[in-house]
């Protein structure tokens, strides 16, 4: 996959290159047709996303439809919820 065509807001995805091979990851925004920011909670937080080139990501048929709603009001929307939301991923 070399295009972010097939990559929504919230998706889950598996960084498959560089030194966070085989971590898991939510896609936070779109930044254009190759390239999109990641959160993890974790090492990658919500002030601090890592942007990846999507051909650089395993992508994953689960998307969190909650996670454009909670991005209106962060207050909501924080790195435990990302925790939480990956952990039966890991």
């Amino acid at each position: 996959m070399d295009s972010t065509s097939d990559i929504a807001i919230g998706q889950v995805v598996k960084s498959k290159a560089g030194r966070d091979k085989g971590r898991i990851f939510l896609v936070l925004n779109i930044i254009d047709d190759k390239y999109v920011s990641i959160v993890d909670g974790d090492l990658r937080k919500l002030e601090n996303p890592k942007t990846k080139k999507a051909k650089h990501l395993d992508v994953y048929n689960t998307v969190v439809p909650e996670l454009k709603y909670k991005l209106d009001d962060m207050k909501i929307l924080n790195d435990a919820f990302i925790r939480k939301i990956l952990e039966p991923f890991n």
